[in-house]
C-alpha cells in the first residue's frame, strides 16, 4: 500500500469522464422534481412509504453518482482521502439500500413486480457494495478499482434514470386511469 503517491496524474485521466456524469445527475436530480409535481396532481396519492421505496432512492443515487464524481476531481495531494470518501459512500449507500428494502416491503398502494425489485433493490445494493469494494481496492489495484468506480457510477445514473422514467410512466397511466374512472361516473 503506498500512501503517499500523488492521486492527480492518474485522476486527471477521469477528468472528462466525472464532468460527463456528474453534470448529468445533478440535471437528472430536476428530472424527479417534475414526477413529483406529476404524482401530486393524482387523485390517489402515494403514501410515504411509497415515496421512500421508489421516489427518494432515485434522488439519492443521482445525487450519490454526483457526490462520486466531486471526489474523483478533487485535487487530492495522495489517494488516501478518495479512498476514504469513496468507502464511506458504498458503506452509507449499502446501509440506505437495505433501508429502501424495507420501505417496498411496506408498500400498499402498489403491487411490486420482479423488475421492480431488480432496479429498485438488487441493483442499487450491488452497486453500493461494489463502490465499497473498489474502495477498499483502491490502495492496491489503482486503475482496475477506478474503472469498476466509473462502472458503479454510470450504473447508479442509469439506475436513476430507469426509475425516473418508470415514475413518470407509472404517473402518467395512473393519471388516465383516474380521468378514465371520472369520466365513467359522469356518464
Amino acid at each position: 500500500m503506498v500512501f503517499a503517491e500523488p492521486a492527480g496524474p492518474l485522476l486527471a485521466q477521469w477528468q472528462n469522464f466525472y464532468v460527463i456524469i456528474g453534470s448529468s445527475a445533478g440535471a437528472l436530480t430536476g428530472l424527479q422534481f417534475v414526477v413529483i409535481a406529476l404524482i401530486a396532481d393524482m387523485e390517489e396519492l402515494p403514501g410515504m412509504t411509497e415515496v421512500r421505496a421508489f421516489g427518494t432512492p432515485t434522488v439519492v443515487h443521482f445525487c450519490v453518482a454526483l457526490l462520486v464524481s466531486a471526489i474523483l476531481s478533487a485535487p487530492w495531494p495522495a489517494f488516501y482521502g478518495a479512498e476514504l470518501a469513496l468507502g464511506i459512500c458504498g458503506a452509507a449507500g449499502i446501509a440506505y439500500a437495505v433501508r429502501v428494502i424495507r420501505h417496498a416491503t411496506r408498500v400498499t398502494i402498489y403491487k411490486i413486480e420482479a423488475a421492480d425489485w431488480v432496479w429498485y433493490a438488487a441493483l442499487p445494493l450491488v452497486a453500493y457494495g461494489v463502490l465499497l469494494a473498489a474502495a477498499i481496492l483502491l490502495a492496491w489495484h489503482r486503475s482496475s478499482s477506478l474503472f469498476l468506480i466509473a462502472a458503479t457510477t454510470l450504473l447508479l445514473l442509469f439506475i436513476g434514470i430507469h426509475n425516473a422514467w418508470d415514475a413518470v410512466t407509472y404517473a402518467v397511466i395512473a393519471g388516465r386511469g383516474q380521468e378514465s374512472k371520472k369520466d365513467a361516473k359522469e356518464k
